[in-house]
């Protein structure tokens, strides 16, 4: 697809993916939600691959032999009534090079990572993004499965997706993610990391 090349991402490739990573987010209405003047994207995946990161879910998009997009998915869970849990997948960030967006990398690292998934025997995946981009690749509203936020909310960008038939079926509760997507993540620390990048982000 459009020269296209999905991957599993290496140790090499981690300064290229965290740079795309802030190019991709480094728009002005996303830095100024920030609050530290800088996007936390980046810095986000450098810490999701130490601590809830999937290693074989995470995947870098090449076109021309150059990382232009990338995606991560982690682990997260379901808490039932009961304080059960029912393990399912999160994803994101989801980036893709401000050049080349709207050209295809972004559907082809999300079908692919599904295909992955399903593959490798995971059950669901609930995450939060743009109810207007992600039900072309199967996620419909999390309400309709019987599950909420942590907080107990439902809202359009809050969608899920079963990998196996019925895994959801008889499942209810609330939605946990990692700890780095919480909006307490240090911003100190990731205003320095910030500083380790190029001005331009790429």
């Amino acid at each position: 697809m459009n020269n296209i090349v999905i991957r599993l991402e290496e140790p090499q490739d981690y300064r290229a993916v965290e740079e795309v990573t802030k190019a991709a987010f480094s728009y002005p209405e996303r830095i100024a939600r920030s609050q530290i003047g800088c996007p936390l994207e980046h810095y986000m995946v450098h810490l999701l691959r130490k601590t809830d990161g999937i290693k074989e879910l995470n995947f870098v998009a090449e076109r021309n032999g150059a990382i232009v997009g990338h995606i991560i998915y982690s682990h997260a869970y379901i808490l039932q009534p009961d304080n059960s849990k029912i393990s399912v997948l999160n994803f994101g960030p989801l980036s893709v090079h401000p050049e080349h967006q709207r050209t295809g990398v972004g559907s082809a690292l999300m079908r692919h990572s599904i295909s992955q998934a399903k593959a490798l025997g995971y059950g669901a995946i609930l995450f939060f993004g743009r109810p207007e981009y992600y039900p072309r690749f199967g996620f419909v509203d999390a309400k309709e499965f019987g599950i909420t936020t942590r907080e107990g909310y439902n809202f359009p960008a809050f969608m899920a997706m079963e990998l196996k038939t019925n895994y959801l079926k008889d499942v209810s509760g609330k939605f946990y993610e990692s700890p780095i997507y919480d909006d307490d993540i240090n911003r100190e620390q990731a205003k320095s990391f910030d500083l380790e990048f190029s001005s331009k982000g790429s």
